[in-house]
C-alpha cells in the first residue's frame, strides 16, 4: 500500500505557527522605550519630570549668567560688549549678589507686613521680600537653583560611578576581593555622614567642589551595596557563562553584560540620592561648609535668615520651599522609575 500524503489545514499550520503579535507585545515590554512609556503613563514621574524640567532650565540660565559670562568676561572682545557675571539679571532684574545701593531691608511679600513694616506691605518690586542686605529674595533662589542642581547631580554621579565600579568588581569576582572591596566601603559606611564629609573639607577647603567630592566619596557604599547584591545573581546567568566560555575578558564581561543588566535598581537610587545630597549639601552650606556668600545659595540663605525669622519669617521659608518642592520633584521622578522597573507590577 501506498502511504498517501497527509493534507495540514490552515488551522493546524496556524496552530503550530509562533504567535507573532504576542511575541511582539512581550518584546515591546523590555528596553528603555517601555520604561520611558510606563514612566510618561505614571501622572506622579510626570509631575516630578515637570518639576525638574522647570528646575533644570532655570539652572541653565543662572549657569549662563553667573558662570559662563564670568569666564568670557576675562577676554577683551566680550568685555568690550559689555558681558560679566549677571549681566542678564542686571538687564531684565536686578543682581543676585550685589547689595543694592538704598537697601530696603527685610521686605514682606507682596500685600504682606511684618514687625518692620506693621503698616507697610510688601509690592511688586520684590514679590517675595528682601533678605538682610536688601537684596530680592526671588533673584536668589532663582539663581540658587544652579547650585542645588549642580550640587545634587555632580556629587550623586560621583558617588554612582565610583560605587558602581566597587560593586561590580566585588560581586562578579567574589573572594578576598570581595571582602576587601565591602569591608572598606562598610569602614565608610560606619563613619558619621556630616562628620565624614567635614573633615574631608577641614583638610582640602571649604567650598563646593570638595562638598560635592565629599558628598560623593560618603555616598559610594549605598550604590556598592545595592549592585553587587545584583551582580551577586546576574554573574550565575547563561549568558555570563557563555561570554567567559568564549574567552571574552572579565573587563568586558562587567562593562557589557554584568552592570545593564544590574543597573535598573541603581537608577532607581540614584533619582532618590539627588534629593537626599540636595538636602546634605544645604545643610552643609547653613554650617558654612558649602557656597560661600555672596554666591546665591539655598542653604547659605537659610543661614543667612536665622537671626531674622521673629521681624521677617518669610526670609526662612521661601528658600526651605525651594528646597523642599526640588526635593519632591526627584522623589516622585525615583517613584515612577520604581514602578516602571519593577516586573512584579508590570505583571
Amino acid at each position: 500500500m501506498t502511504e498517501q500524503p497527509t493534507t495540514r489545514t490552515n488551522a493546524d499550520a496556524g496552530a503550530d505557527a509562533p504567535d507573532a503579535e504576542g511575541e511582539e507585545k512581550l518584546e515591546a515590554r523590555v528596553g528603555w522605550r517601555y520604561t520611558l512609556a510606563q514612566v510618561k503613563r505614571d501622572p506622579t514621574a510626570l509631575v516630578g519630570m515637570c518639576i525638574i524640567g522647570v528646575m533644570i532650565v532655570i539652572a541653565a540660565i543662572a549657569f549662563v549668567d553667573g558662570v559662563l559670562f564670568e569666564y568670557l568676561s576675562d577676554y577683551a572682545f566680550f568685555a568690550n560688549l559689555g558681558v560679566h557675571q549677571y549681566v542678564l539679571a542686571e538687564t531684565f532684574w536686578v543682581n543676585p549678589a550685589v547689595d543694592p545701593g538704598s537697601p530696603q531691608i527685610l521686605r514682606p511679600p507682596v500685600g504682606l507686613t511684618n514687625q518692620l513694616y506693621p503698616e507697610d506691605p510688601g509690592t511688586w518690586a520684590h514679590p517675595l521680600g528682601t533678605d538682610h542686605r536688601g537684596r530680592d529674595i526671588l533673584v536668589r533662589l532663582f539663581y540658587g537653583t544652579r547650585i542645588a542642581i549642580t550640587v545634587g547631580v555632580i556629587s550623586t554621579g560621583i558617588a554612582l560611578v565610583l560605587g558602581v565600579l566597587v560593586g561590580s568588581v566585588a560581586g562578579y569576582y567574589g573572594g578576598w576581593i570581595d571582602d576587601a572591596l565591602m569591608r572598606g566601603s562598610e569602614t565608610l559606611y560606619a563613619i558619621p555622614f556630616l562628620v565624614l564629609v567635614i573633615a574631608f573639607m577641614t583638610a582640602f577647603g571649604q567650598n563646593l567642589i570638595y562638598a560635592m567630592v565629599g558628598v560623593g566619596i560618603a555616598t559610594i557604599p549605598t550604590f556598592a551595596r545595592l549592585i553587587r547584591s545584583r551582580v551577586l545573581s546576574v554573574r550565575e546567568e547563561d549568558y555570563v557563562e557563555a561570554a567567559r566560555a568564549a574567552g571574552v575578558r572579565d573587563r568586558n564581561i562587567i562593562l557589557r553584560h554584568v552592570i545593564p543588566n544590574s543597573f535598573a535598581p541603581v537608577l532607581v537610587q540614584a533619582t532618590l540620592q539627588i534629593g537626599v545630597n540636595i538636602l546634605i549639601i544645604a545643610g552643609l552650606s547653613f554650617l558654612g561648609y558649602g557656597a560661600q556668600p555672596p554666591t546665591p545659595s539655598w542653604g547659605q540663605m537659610l543661614s543667612s535668615s536665622r537671626q531674622y525669622m521673629l521681624p521677617n519669617p518669610w526670609f526662612s521659608i521661601w528658600p526651605g520651599i525651594a528646597i523642599l518642592i526640588t526635593v519632591v520633584g526627584f522623589n516622585l521622578i525615583g517613584d515612577g522609575l520604581r514602578d516602571a522597573l519593577d516586573p512584579r507590577i508590570n505583571n
